[in-house]
């Protein structure tokens, strides 16, 4: 077991402070002192396949860690009280400054992703994005640059995310048949 996942990291009661909050096999945490009984699901994040006219697969590069420097699909997590579709735009619009046209749900992978020394499990959901235009596109955000590749010449292994991998692997076979 990874020393970040949360029944290694959480020590204490996030209402009471109780040292006695104990980790059960239902994924949950269980305060014997306050009775507050703490759940760890998956968060739902956002990820973008967009194609431009000459066929390319637009990926970014992280501008910060986890995996400062890899490829990855732009993207990020979904807000509280927003909606997946919403997020997409959202992100899009903060991270390369693009207007997504129309968007379809693609498909969705489980994943890890390690933050301030603790595991935060999301559930990645993709979508094929079409966007009017790149004029004007601009890493911003968390991303340091972007680049197109062919489906064909996609460099797996510089992508550091699990999900964003395999995501990016099941597109390229959809569009390669």
């Amino acid at each position: 077991m990874s020393p970040t996942f949360p029944e290694k990291v959480i020590r204490f009661c996030p209402k009471c402070g109780s040292p006695k909050f104990l980790y059960k096999e239902d994924n949950s945490f269980l305060c014997s002192r306050c009775q507050f009984h703490l759940y760890i699901n998956a968060s739902a994040a956002v990820a973008a396949l967009i194609v431009n006219k000459e066929g390319e697969l637009l990926l970014t590069r992280r501008a910060v860690d986890p995996d400062k420097g890899m490829l990855d699909l732009p993207g990020g997590f979904v807000d509280v009280m927003e909606t997946a579709e919403y997020a997409v735009k959202r992100e899009i619009k903060e991270e390369l400054d693009l207007e997504i046209k129309e968007m379809n749900y693609f498909m969705s992978y489980p994943n890890e992703y390690i933050f301030g020394g603790i595991s935060v499990f999301t559930i990645d959901l993709a979508y094929i994005c079409q966007i009017d235009s790149f004029n004007g596109i601009t890493a911003m955000d968390d991303i340091s640059a972007f680049e197109f590749y062919k489906p064909e010449c996609i460099p797996f292994e510089e992508i550091g995310s699990v999900s964003m991998k395999e995501i990016v692997k099941v597109f390229v076979k959809k569009v390669n048949h």
